[in-house]
């Protein structure tokens, strides 16, 4: 983060970065030299502590990217003789598929197709000693010398009449696609689905459901049409649990005491 002028923007970058499993945050020339101490960084980090334990603060941008070969500028507008300006999936595809070779100038450009259908010889990146992405400050945005020296301008696509994002949103956003790139992480269902209903304790509902039906006067037995086989169809498309088999057979069974 370059020159970041609020503190709750630090601790709410920290938890983003936290959340996508990551932890290397770098913060070059920040508004307040103690700035991951306010109070108001570490309420919006909202847990994120160890990150800003190994928070580092430098002076320059040259600093912060030590040891790193593949950066990525996030800039909403095109610079005119700036690096490429990709979305970050886009991007990230590219990058780990290997689709990117040096250009004469240092930029990644793409590897296109040759036209007798074979593609020139990838780049190899697994030499790359690490990838760094940059962000400018609130109100300016990234300093085009800085922009210049990146491989990739990452633009998040956005309302085109409202592109407006809080820096720690644009944090969340290119770290939660570039942790998708690397694989992501597993969804994990909470939720308890119960043994399926087999087929006939299905038609025991449905024929205690149609007397029920009978009985309030909503099915017409000598003029029945088609609602049976309509219930049917729609209870086989919600793949009934054995426990929900008991909930509707309840409902029967007040319906029948109702109409008594």
């Amino acid at each position: 983060l370059i020159e970041t002028s609020h503190a709750g923007n630090v601790g709410a970058a920290a938890r983003a970065v936290k959340t996508m499993g990551f932890d290397d945050l770098v913060l070059v020339r920040p508004r307040w030299s103690n700035v991951l101490r306010k109070e108001e960084t570490i309420q919006r980090a909202s847990g994120a502590l160890d990150v800003l334990a190994n928070c580092r603060i430098v002076e320059t941008v040259e600093e912060a990217l030590e040891g790193i070969s593949h950066l990525c500028a996030t800039a909403m507008t095109p610079r005119d003789f700036g690096p490429p300006a990709r979305t970050p999936r886009a991007h990230f595809e590219m990058l780990l598929k290997g689709e990117l070779i040096p250009a004469q100038d240092g930029r990644e450009q793409p590897v296109l197709p040759a036209t007798n259908g074979v593609r020139e010889p990838m780049a190899d990146l697994s030499g790359e000693t690490g990838i760094a992405f940059l962000f400018g400050c609130e109100r300016y945005g990234m300093a085009n010398e800085d922009v210049y020296r990146c491989h990739v301008a990452l633009s998040i696509p956005t309302n085109p009449d409202f592109g407006s994002l809080n820096l720690a949103s644009a944090v969340q956003v290119v770290a939660y696609d570039w942790r998708q790139a690397l694989g992501g992480y597993a969804v994990e269902d909470a939720a308890v689905h119960g043994e399926r209903a087999d087929a006939q304790q299905v038609a025991g509902m449905l024929a205690h459901w149609q007397q029920a039906l009978v009985e309030v006067g909503f099915l017409d037995p000598d003029a029945p049409k088609k609602l049976m086989p309509r219930l049917n169809q729609m209870f086989n498309r919600a793949q009934l649990t054995e426990e929900e088999i008991h909930i509707l057979r309840g409902v029967a069974k007040a319906m029948l005491r109702t109409a008594e």
